[in-house]
């Protein structure tokens, strides 16, 4: 991680570091490297330039905040990575991070300040339909981000003054919000969905309204999943089941092939390409090629080889030990030197280097939640079974990735192979086993097992999307995970957003004795024994 980090990521922090949240937040963190508004003289430059700073607020560009929201913070508490720099004592990982490293996502001001700037600049320039049903979704997608991460959230008045002195939302009226959101949008999409904006407006879609408005129902079944096991409604009275079908049976309906995934392509990407590789690369040590900061974390890399998944040689770098291809680093452990000992673990493969995409949600994904909707809720996903889906998921997440071989993975019993440590066995795991069940399917089991397996499917095919792993297992508490040293975090909370603005939590009191594990307050993220209720 580069010194210069904390500097540049918290401007915003250090401005509003006085007695209270006051401010002109959005006119503070005006983004300085816009194009200004002489030089936008066409209204679809205009429009393309907002829309293209609203898509970059979901996985930032900018390498120093996607380090911390991706690779730190979702890479790490996913299950997916692990962190390699052995100067680091205080992370995420240990359990012990200072504010520098949990505020980023609300705090930073690549995220907020652009989102919401953009919006206000593209409502006071278009009318169109479309244009503004994309916003919306987008927005959805990125704050639906924050308020997973924290819970309670600035939300409903951010913007209307362009200040951050507003009270924050409880997370249910957040999520309340942003079915609306998403309903207004694909109500709109559904009606034009048979139009388009003009292709080079949008490097995501190419402007076409019917494949923006599959990612507003996909979203939507994704949100709706989030908050199953709660009594939430929305604003019209709707259950999680009523919106998790109403997405589903939509007359675009969600994704169903690898042509509908969410990404953003290398041409939206800075001079560092693809940011979250370049955050992975950090400090690489001379003559190694696995990376530098972040390695691949054992969890992922014992599932994926005790199951032999032939999507290995797309995820991970070989690693440097002698005769060991694909081996992980352990979570929450004393990290070893990286340039003699971490550089030899295996490191996180991006298939196009620097362009690959960064992917928002992709088809898998949406296969699997309608596997457990069917399987676990008894809810109505349209034809098919259970077991239809989850094999759906398999298949689409291995043509994603351009491997073969679905058929025969989709028949295996083997169990997640056993963690042992290269390094001498230092920080081995051999008395534990991750989990009991095989990939093949079994409509015998009970559906907290029907659970297990889907989720813990669902969470190979999301491979980086961390954020989403983390709450998932926040959710289910799958895959089973047993590589930590200590207890995970519920939820992040900050000591400066507890001290500024902790009285504006509508009577929550202390966010941070609220927001621990298992704490009910927080939509959809409860604890292994409620889970386990509901479930079995």
């Amino acid at each position: 991680m580069k010194n210069t980090i904390i500097k540049s990521v918290f401007a915003l922090a250090l401005a509003c570091s006085g007695a209270s949240c006051t401010g002109n937040y959005l006119e503070i963190n005006s983004n300085p490297y816009e194009v200004t508004e002489d030089e936008m003289q066409r209204k679809g430059y205009a429009i393309s330039s907002y829309l293209n700073a609203i898509f970059g607020t979901i996985i930032s560009p900018d390498v120093n905040t996607t380090q911390f929201t991706d690779a730190l913070l979702g890479g790490t508490q996913g299950g997916y990575f692990a962190d390699s720099q052995n100067g680091w004592k205080t992370t995420i990982s240990n359990y012990n991070p200072t504010n520098d490293w949990t505020r980023v996502f609300m705090y930073s001001d690549r995220i907020i300040p652009v989102l919401y700037s953009n919006l206000m600049k593209l409502n006071g320039i278009s009318e169109d339909p479309i244009v503004l049903s994309i916003a919306k979704i987008a927005k959805v997608c990125a704050m639906n981000r924050v308020t997973d991460a924290y819970g309670p959230i600035p939300y409903s008045e951010i913007g209307i003054s362009g200040k951050i002195q507003v009270p924050y939302d409880t997370q249910a009226d957040v999520y309340r919000q942003m079915f609306d959101e998403l309903d207004e949008a694909i109500e709109m999409l559904t009606a034009h969905s048979s139009e388009a904006i003009t292709a080079s407006t949008d490097p995501v879609y190419g402007g076409s309204a019917e494949k923006w408005c599959k990612f507003a129902n996909s979203m939507k079944l994704r949100l709706a999943m989030r908050v199953v096991y709660t009594d939430f409604t929305s604003s019209k009275g709707r259950t999680p089941r009523q919106l998790a079908e109403e997405a589903v049976s939509n007359k675009v309906g969600v994704f169903t092939s690898n042509g509908d995934n969410a990404k953003l392509p290398s041409v939206a990407f800075g001079k560092d390409g693809n940011p979250l590789r370049a955050a992975c690369l950090y400090n690489q040590p001379e003559g190694s090629n696995t990376g530098g900061d972040t390695h691949a974390a054992a969890d992922i890399v014992c599932y994926m080889n005790g199951y032999e998944d032939p999507r290995r040689d797309k995820y991970f770098i070989k690693s440097e030990w002698e005769g060991i291809d694909y081996v992980g680093i352990r979570r929450g452990i004393e990290i070893p030197s990286l340039n003699t000992i971490g550089r030899k673990y295996s490191g996180v493969k991006f298939e196009n280097d620097a362009e690959t995409p960064l992917y928002w949600m992709n088809a898998a994904e949406v296969a699997f939640l309608k596997a457990e909707a069917k399987a676990v809720f008894g809810m109505n996903m349209g034809p098919g079974t259970a077991k239809d889906f989850y094999e759906e998921g398999v298949r689409l997440s291995f043509e994603q990735w351009g491997v073969t071989g679905a058929a025969e993975y989709l028949a295996g019993t083997t169990l997640p192979q056993t963690y042992i440590d290269p390094n001498g066995g230092v920080n081995s795991d051999k008395n534990n086993s991750l989990s009991q069940l095989g990939v093949a399917w079994d409509d015998s089991a009970s559906k907290a097992q029907m659970q297990e397996r889907i989720i813990t499917q669902k969470w190979i095919a999301n491979w980086q999307l961390g954020n989403e792993a983390w709450a998932d297992y926040r959710r289910t508490g799958f895959p089973r995970r047993r590589f930590e040293t200590r207890r995970p975090p519920h939820a992040l909370s900050h000591r400066g957003e507890d001290q500024q603005c902790g009285e504006l939590r509508q009577g929550r009191g202390d966010a941070g004795r609220q927001r621990q594990y298992g704490d009910p307050h927080l939509v959809g993220l409860q604890s292994r024994r409620q889970i386990t209720a509901h479930a079995v």
